[in-house]
């Protein structure tokens, strides 16, 4: 990810964001899935109840709420909060490039980004989490995204091995 000149390649990494998007958003639509087999319902209706909630979050939530009912075996409940809990731990790179700008130093150095959310403490607020553009963090997107590709397997797998709706 780093030029011969020890910059990075800012196009290369916009690539490999837009990567992390594309296999999530993959990832999550799979979801609608779980939402149709958990619900016992056709995909049709799963697709307009996952539509309806615009957050990852809602819908991670809503899959694991469902899951946690009586109705649903342990297997299944267990095997499904597995494959949400990976992606939850994986939406915090995820929201760091999707919900920030990109600054870039007048001196010539890596690009960073700078987190557009405030974070409430107690007495005070914290703004602008600065995050470098480096090969280390190109690694850590790669891996993420890697990550997402055996998350989408495994969900395949559970959409298949409980019979849910396709």
């Amino acid at each position: 990810m780093t030029r011969p000149d020890g910059q990075v390649d800012f196009e290369a990494f916009l690539l490999l964001i837009g990567k992390l998007n594309y296999s999530w958003t993959n990832t999550e639509s799979l979801l609608i899935h779980l939402i149709a087999g958990l619900c016992r319902i056709d995909k049709d209706p799963a697709v307009v109840i996952f539509l309806t909630l615009n957050t990852t979050r809602a819908r991670i939530d809503l899959v694991n709420r469902l899951s946690k009912l009586e109705t649903t075996p342990t297997a299944q409940r267990d095997a499904i909060l597995g494959v949400t809990g990976r992606m939850q731990k994986l939406s915090a790179l995820r929201n760091r490039y999707n919900h920030c700008i990109y600054a870039f130093d007048a001196e010539g150095g890596n690009p960073r980004t700078v987190l557009m959310r405030i974070a409430d403490r107690k007495e005070t607020l914290r703004m602008g989490q600065v995050n470098e553009l480096n090969d280390a963090a190109a690694g850590d997107v790669e891996d993420a995204i890697s990550e997402l590709q055996k998350i989408n397997l495994d969900i395949w797998g559970l959409i298949r091995k409980f019979d849910y709706p396709v």
